[in-house]
């Protein structure tokens, strides 16, 4: 009586926020995984992994060498590693992982005939929207110049469609604003929570008139898995949450937590300087900024608003509710220490229903 072959996927960027929850993910469906890392990665995301299923691959993404060994033996190929960052002084930083790794990892499957892909993108390719309009896979950004960040997302895309071209059997999936727990680093998302969790609860936050859509990460993760197992080569999925203005979103962390309120509604032209100036200290002070020139420029007053009934239909994609993600990332980041005992003392999560 022979066993039959356990799947295994390699998952770039596995130690990363994605990453981490698709590898879970992907443990859960009864497959192996390959865990591809840097050298000298934090593996605090992998902890409590069953080992005996996983297995670790060092190297380096923009490698096509490096991805080429990590494949040996793997059956599906999952690249979700990408620096999500803002960070307009050190471009390079951004874009050499997202379009040189792009490239050599899709060479390296080319190379090795591994005939199930999922690539990670995201709706910051798709554009932005104005009023309730939503953006679908069809979707073309105008945006000029774009944050760099959204540059080398739509560069990668571009080299995805072009292997796609080729015949490669990628699927591509487009996650829209994530949030959860798992954000350890965190990311640009899970730092806005924080930025949140340190004011007052008698402060009103000043709220452009623009909008993002709230996924959970897991509900992302589970995607990805969908997508490699139901998505049609060379076709993108959106992989959405609720869509909500900036005030919603506020309303929904104040109603949440009982902290600060959306406040007025600043001019533009203020927003823009605002970012400018914070890009401006960043480059001083080496962190990254919260927001920059650019940003201000193409989001602040636009929404990322955006349809999920293509991956509904075809892949049987379903999300939570932005109130329940949010909830899940704060709760996150309060258990593990990321905000100063006193703050945290003032945080009462709801547990009641919330509705946006």
């Amino acid at each position: 009586m022979t066993t039959a072959r356990v799947t295994t996927a390699l998952v770039t960027g596995a130690t990363g926020f994605i990453g981490s929850a698709v590898v879970r993910r992907l443990l859960a469906r009864g497959k192996r995984v390959k865990a591809f890392v840097r050298p000298g990665s934090i593996l605090k995301a992998l902890e409590d992994l069953p080992w005996d299923r996983v297995e670790l691959a060092v190297g380096d993404a923009t490698l096509e060498s490096s991805v080429y060994r990590a494949l040996m033996n793997c059956d599906e190929l999952y690249h979700v590693a990408a620096v999500y960052r803002y960070q307009p002084s050190r471009p390079e930083q951004i874009l050499a992982p997202s379009i040189l790794g792009t490239r050599a990892v899709l060479e390296a499957a080319r190379r090795h005939g591994i005939s199930r892909i999922v690539v990670t993108s995201s709706t910051a390719i798709l554009g932005t929207t104005q009023g309730d309009e939503l953006l679908t896979e069809a979707s073309t950004s105008q945006l000029r110049d774009p944050e760099v960040y959204v540059r080398a997302k739509i560069e990668a895309a571009r080299l995805v469609d072009e292997y796609a071209g080729r015949g490669m059997p990628i699927v591509s999936v487009l996650p829209a604003g994530v949030f959860g727990p798992g954000d350890r680093k965190p990311t640009p998302n899970g730092r806005s929570l924080l930025d949140y969790l340190a004011l007052s609860p008698s402060f009103k936050i000043p709220v452009t008139d623009g909008g993002v859509s709230i996924v959970d990460v897991d509900d992302v993760a589970e995607g990805h898995c969908l997508a490699l197992e139901h998505g049609r080569p060379g076709e993108r999925y959106i992989l959405g949450g609720d869509n909500l203005t900036f005030r919603q979103l506020f309303q929904t962390l104040h109603q949440i937590t009982g902290l600060a309120q959306p406040g007025f509604t600043p001019p533009h032209a203020l927003v823009k300087l605002a970012g400018l100036a914070i890009e401006t200290l960043a480059r001083f002070t080496g962190k990254d900024p919260v927001l920059t020139a650019r940003l201000a420029r193409d989001f602040a007053y636009a929404r990322v608003w955006v349809s999920n009934e293509k991956a509904e239909r075809e892949l049987g994609y379903r999300h939570r509710p932005a109130v329940e993600a949010l909830t899940r990332a704060l709760k996150f980041y309060l258990e593990h220490g990321y905000v100063p005992r006193e703050r945290a003392r003032r945080v009462r999560l709801a547990t009641r229903p919330i509705t946006v």
